[in-house]
């Protein structure tokens, strides 16, 4: 008797989650995280101000989509929500009016979580690069840090970063100059009750 064939989890099997779901899935597997923590949700509302604000237009800077945890199908058995992710309109005229978004994004975004450093970091990551993402920021409101990448043929390379109580011109976004302060908000208390 033959063994059952594998059967690789798709954007449909997203679909049948119950609506408030946030999942992803990878190499053909579903994975289910948790909701954001405030740390995270400050982090990505901040960020989408300083990058959105100013790029997310028709005019200068601009020419960008940039937009907040939406589903983008890298391969039939690879849709992830990047925290963050954006277009360059040349790439992108038209924003889509449905879901999963089947382009490729020049940038991404992924905000650290307890619950979701190692998915991001040993998932995502990889994945992110073998499919040519350009650009790459990983932001921890724990340590208060956003780091950029660049990929370079497949491997990301490191090219800037800030820290807390620092100012950062990122790329591809470097015509605006990012407070990194400002991003995490007021420093909380010692035992993370802020």
């Amino acid at each position: 008797m033959a063994a059952p064939a594998l059967r690789f989890a798709t954007y449909d099997d997203l679909l049948r989650l119950p609506r408030e779901a946030r999942a992803e899935v990878i190499g053909g597997v579903v994975y289910e995280g948790a909701s954001p923590a405030p740390r995270h949700g400050r982090a990505m509302v901040a960020l989408g101000r300083y990058v959105g604000g100013p790029f997310d237009q028709d005019d200068d800077p601009g020419g960008w989509w940039i937009l907040a945890e939406v589903d983008v199908r890298f391969s039939p058995s690879d849709i992830l929500r990047p925290d963050l992710a954006g277009w360059r309109r040349e790439r992108m005229p038209l924003l889509p009016a449905s879901r999963p978004i089947d382009i490729v994004p020049d940038w991404v975004c992924e905000i650290r979580s307890p619950s979701t450093a190692s998915h991001d970091v040993l998932r995502k990551r990889p994945l992110y690069a073998a499919h040519g993402v350009p650009w790459l920021w990983a932001v921890d409101p724990e340590a208060r840090i956003i780091v950029c990448f660049e990929n370079r043929g497949g491997t990301w390379a490191q090219v800037a970063g800030g820290g807390d109580g620092e100012k950062a011109r990122l790329p591809p976004f470097e015509a605006t100059e990012i407070d990194v302060s400002r991003v995490f908000g007021p420093a909380s208390d010692p035992e993370g009750a802020g």
